[in-house]
């Protein structure tokens, strides 16, 4: 963070919840007494791939954030399985897979994705407002070995959202280096038809 070691007094943390900022550390200045803080969001991984859910929510919740236009917020629910596949066979009763869709309305999605797509990875990544996160520290352990690599939140909008928006191999979606798809799970719950973003933190310490 290129602070001058010599010139804090001390370093006071504060736990947060229900926000992307996880930490904040508040740093009080020798002399000044200035308390300046900084936001870090943690992700703690414990394998090389241990992919990380960094946001999950109902689809009506992101059509409020984004202002998502009707046709395509139906198409999400079809996708997560908000709404029932409109489809004759579908490979999935519950849901629809992105190969699954028509033409016409997948290119309608992928249109909308990235003609939003900044704005789709700074409010899952960052955040808004007062507990924005300004940085992230990722902390990997295992049996024989921990490491720790902390970097601007900015860099990470770029190192995680740059890319094609792209269809992967089993009908999902990737912005960049991050996945969007069904939440599943649950045990069958209505919950398993949320929407959710993933990211793999450990691609990090390749990018030393």
């Amino acid at each position: 963070m290129q602070y001058d070691l010599k010139q804090i007094e001390y370093v006071k943390a504060i736990k947060l919840s229900g926000f992307k900022t996880d930490i904040q550390a508040q740093v009080t200045i020798k002399l000044k007494k200035a308390i300046d803080a900084q936001n870090l969001q943690v992700k703690l991984v414990s394998n090389p791939k241990g992919f990380n859910q960094i946001d999950k929510r109902w689809v009506d919740k992101y059509l409020e954030m984004w202002n998502i236009p009707l046709e395509i917020t139906s198409i999400i629910k079809r996708y997560t399985g908000e709404i029932a596949p409109n489809i004759s066979n579908p490979k999935d009763k519950r849901r629809m897979f992105a190969s699954e869709f028509s033409e016409n309305e997948l290119s309608e999605l992928l249109a909308w994705l990235n003609k939003n797509k900044a704005l789709i990875v700074s409010d899952i990544l960052k955040g808004r407002g007062q507990f924005a996160a300004e940085w992230m520290l990722v902390a990997q352990k295992n049996k024989t070995n921990s490491r720790w690599i902390l970097k601007p939140m900015n860099y990470c909008l770029n190192y995680f959202g740059n890319g094609e928006i792209e269809i992967t191999k089993r009908g999902n979606f990737k912005i960049g280096k991050i996945t969007m798809q069904r939440k599943g799970g649950d045990g069958g719950r209505h919950t398993a038809n949320m929407l959710q973003f993933k990211i793999n933190p450990a691609d990090l310490f390749d990018n030393e």
